[in-house]
């Protein structure tokens, strides 16, 4: 073997291993930065990519995912995500909380992310752990606990804005735990049963008053109801009352008429009219404690009055004449009196012996009385 095809055996080895390292296949999703000579170059996309040998070389990027730290040539411009132990914080009222996040980050310019940071991933760990420590010292405990989505805007507005050099775009971050302290939590739970038993007084409460006034109403309405029906009862009756009352006042009336004309077209003798007067007595007087006094009462007593007039002047007569005294009437008897006071009666009738009730006789003027001379 001559000393060319040992020349030409080295040359096709630098070739060939020059096409093996100067061809590089970037991945879907992902880049390379290259540098020529130790300066950026290009960011060779994904594909088919052709690197000078000996001039080209890739730039490897370090990522650290807990506490292992990643070397690789490419980059990866999908979105990474990064949980972040728990770390100690102090809220605003010195409650020392453990507080753990979540941060979701995608690098939009690979050349910034290498050569404006030195770690990108250490670098936003510490600035992510820092700028929750501020946000939480500025809450109190009970903001903390329910502000959870105006903690992760506010960290994810400052961790943007600060990682807008580094090529970096945070999209979202998230507290993935809080955890206070035993004697807190202790406290909590007393503070959660005890608002829970003050909302079930409350309710209670309510549900009583509730019932109490459903209550109140139903007897309200109840009792305007019972009312209106005891009103519309008694109307009822009274209409039947007056009803009745005007059915039997004319049912009078027409017995009246009846009767009357009966009276007046049958030409009743007086004796008839005095049987029926006496029969009407005595149905008026039925009953107890009842007493009436007929109007020819004042008859009789008229007679009576007149029958001692009559005596009274026989006597005087008597005495004045010496002779001897003729003979003495006979007093009338009480049946021929009786018979008298009826026929009277009937030959002049008068309203008040239709009504049972004695009308009042009117009283004779007296005379006017002359004054005495002195």
């Amino acid at each position: 073997m001559d000393f060319l095809t040992v020349l030409f055996i080295i040359a096709a080895v630098v070739v060939g291993f020059a096409l093996i390292t100067g061809i590089r296949i970037v991945p879907q999703a992902k880049v390379m930065v290259v540098e020529r000579l130790g300066k950026f170059h290009s960011v060779a996309t994904s594909g088919l990519n052709i690197l000078i040998p000996f001039l080209d070389s890739p730039r490897p990027i370090e990522m650290r995912t807990g506490n292992r730290v990643m070397r690789s040539n490419l980059v990866d411009l999908r979105e990474q995500v990064m949980g972040f132990e728990t770390v100690q914080v102090i809220t605003h009222d010195n409650v020392n909380m453990e507080v753990g996040s979540v941060i979701y980050y995608q690098i939009v310019d690979p050349a910034k992310a290498l050569y404006q940071v030195e770690n990108l991933a250490l670098a936003i760990e510490q600035l992510t752990m820092t700028n929750l420590r501020n946000i939480m010292g500025g809450l109190t405990l009970d903001q903390t606990l329910t502000s959870r989505e105006t903690v992760n805007g506010k960290l994810r507005m400052v961790l943007d804005e600060a990682t807008e050099k580094w090529g970096v775009k945070v999209t979202r971050v998230e507290l993935r735990e809080i955890e206070p302290p035993q004697a807190i939590k202790a406290a909590m739970a007393k503070q959660m049963t005890a608002e829970r038993e003050r909302r079930a007084e409350v309710t209670k409460a309510e549900g009583d008053k509730a019932a109490a006034i459903l209550q109140a109403e139903g007897e309200k309405i109840s009792r305007i109801l019972r009312a209106e029906a005891e009103r519309d009862a008694e109307i009822a009756r009274a209409e039947g009352r007056k009803r009745a009352a005007m059915l039997e006042a004319e049912g009078k009336a027409e017995a009246t008429r009846l009767l009357f004309e009966a009276v007046h077209e049958g030409r009743a003798t007086p004796e008839v009219l005095a049987l029926r007067y006496m029969e009407t007595l005595q149905e008026l007087g039925k009953g107890d404690n009842k007493m009436f006094i007929p109007y020819e009462a004042t008859a009789a007593l008229g007679a009576v009055s007149a029958i001692k007039d009559v005596f009274n002047g026989e006597l005087t007569a008597s005495k004045q004449r010496p002779a001897a005294p003729p003979a003495r009437p006979q007093a009338p008897s009480a049946a021929a009196l009786s018979a008298q006071a009826m026929a009277r009666a009937t030959a002049v009738p008068e309203p008040a012996t239709l009504t049972g009730v004695p009308a009042v006789p009117a009283r004779r003027p007296r005379p006017p009385v002359e004054p005495q001379e002195d």
